[in-house]
């Protein structure tokens, strides 16, 4: 029967959670108790090129330092201890030759772009005497022919562990058989099989019995982390599968003390960063994409994910693995910029707005309370629009939508609907093209600013600004709790939306207090 190892990942890859600061103390005490639950390898950070020795962060230049955080030789059991290291961001150089102590295992990676140079690494940390695991960045990036040269180049190496590393998350079960298959048939069977799995699909426990019960014609090993504690969306976490391979296996865990270590050291981080399962990153990994271009559609703040969902469809395989920010914005503004005939919509805007006074109206937390409402009412505008919400206290004259997350296209609206190009409506609506409005920088999506750069063309005489509070850390945003709050918007954010007000080439007017007109 093979043996199956369970490797702990969290202070390594955990770490992209908190940026691997964990501290000397507590990254010791995890340590610790990852060792007195039998844990059969432990994975203790990073080695990379960086700057100086920091005792309380788990990336190091040196072994050597990455040593100081483990237990004493004689409070080790049979754990082992790893480090990984990326051949694009690591000088093999600074790898001092294993002496029989600490640190046995090197854990190394490469992209599909510099795997060939990845080789000549592992070969070097080999030469130096660490037991020695090969995990290819994204393995369902290649297809089985390029697989079976890796495979090649593996067994001439002929490394202590080679595993399959699922980076984006995309794996399901027909492609777990596919790849175990072609490894365990091709690979020298004396190597070790690794699996590394994430949470994008929420199949990684899953996944992960599915390799355990395989048996295996060679020896294989599961990694995992506290908690599933990883960049989001996860990992494996670390206490389902040594349940599990206890009970299935004979296995003898101590789950006590996997349970103390998440209530003491990760249970605390889970409530600053919510890693696990998200819509967003399961779609990333079902086009198999670098798990970065989910977080910069969910950053723009104005995509549903049935619109990410469009936008990764149409991505170039060529830019999948590396992230490539400029290409992502590139089908954003394609997608968002959908071009419609408009003229006939702008000519009965212009109609409504020209030469008249419009009353503004945005989702500010202002318009809560009856001051601000008192002076919406008192304002003596002939028109009023609200951007990318409709208000309870009063019915505009329009309603202007730019943004997918905040309009319903199934819900009735009290008044009439400008809707820019990217949004679709089940209503009759005035349409104009989302790129005649938008600027750019991080304000250039703007409903406000968008509703004033149509009020321009349509020959406005003055616009009064109501709800445009601005961002202040010591206060909500919104008047309503539910609409997303940007964080990371302050002063810098709200000094280019003032800059930005002021270029908009209308006189405007604020009627209530906003960070925009302070600024």
């Amino acid at each position: 029967m093979s043996d199956i190892k369970l490797l702990d990942c969290t202070l390594r890859d955990g770490g992209y959670i908190n940026n691997w600061h964990w501290g000397f103390g507590a990254a010791r005490r995890v340590i610790q108790a990852l060792t007195r639950a039998g844990t059969d390898i432990v994975e203790v950070g990073f080695l990379r090129n960086v700057e100086g020795y920091d005792p309380d962060i788990s990336v190091c230049n040196t072994i050597e330092e990455l040593n100081r955080l483990l237990p004493p030789e004689g409070q080790r059991g049979h754990t082992i201890y790893s480090g990984m290291a990326m051949r694009s961001n690591y000088d093999i150089a600074k790898l001092s030759p294993y002496d029989g102590h600490g640190i046995e295992v090197i854990r190394i990676t490469a992209h599909d772009y510099d795997i060939r140079d990845g080789m000549d690494f592992a070969r070097e940390v080999k030469a130096r005497g660490y037991k020695l695991s090969i995990n290819p960045i994204n393995i369902m990036g290649y297809a089985d022919k390029d697989l079976l040269w890796i495979f090649d180049q593996v067994n001439a190496i002929h490394p202590w562990q080679f595993s399959i590393v699922d980076t984006f998350g995309s794996m399901r079960r027909r492609d777990l058989e596919r790849i175990v298959s072609l490894a365990d048939h091709n690979l020298a069977p004396d190597i070790r099989l690794g699996l590394h799995l994430h949470e994008n699909m929420a199949l990684s426990f899953c996944l992960a019995q599915e390799f355990i019960d395989k048996h295996l014609r060679r020896d294989a090993t599961v990694d995992a982390s506290l908690m599933g504690m990883g960049r989001i969306p996860g990992n494996l976490p670390i206490e389902l599968v040594a349940d599990y391979m206890n009970d299935t296996l004979g296995s003898h865990y101590d789950i006590d003390e996997l349970m103390d270590a998440i209530q003491d050291h990760i249970a605390p981080l889970k409530g600053e960063s919510q890693w696990g399962y998200t819509p967003a990153y399961f779609l990333s990994a079902r086009f198999n994409l670098h798990r970065d271009y989910a977080e910069h559609y969910l950053a723009k703040g104005d995509l549903t994910n049935r619109d990410i969902n469009h936008i990764l469809a149409n991505f170039d395989r060529a830019k999948a693995t590396a992230y490539d920010p400029a290409y992502a914005d590139r089908l954003y503004a394609e997608y968002q910029g959908r071009k419609v005939d408009d003229e006939a919509a702008l000519a009965a805007l212009r109609a409504a707005f020209a030469g008249k006074r419009v009353l503004v109206l945005a989702p500010g937390a202002t318009l809560a309370g009856e001051e601000g409402r008192a002076a919406v009412r008192a304002a003596g505008a002939d028109v009023s629009v609200s951007a990318n919400f409709v208000p309870e206290f009063l019915t505009p004259s329009y309603a202007f939508f730019t943004n997918s997350k905040r309009f319903d296209a199934g819900a009735a609206c009290p008044c009439p609907l400008i809707l820019t190009s990217n949004l679709r409506a089940d209503a009759p609506a005035a349409v104009v093209n989302y790129d005649r409005l938008a600027g750019t920088g991080a304000q250039g999506g703007n409903s406000v600013l968008m509703l004033l750069r149509l009020l321009r063309l349509c020959g406005a005489a003055e616009v009064l600004l109501a709800g445009t509070d601005g961002y202040r850390p010591d206060r909500p945003a919104y008047a309503d709790a539910g609409l997303h709050t940007h964080t990371g918007r302050g002063a810098a954010y709200n000094a280019q939306m003032a800059g930005a007000i002021r270029a908009a080439g209308l006189p405007v007017r604020f009627l209530t207090p906003s960070e925009y007109e302070r600024t």
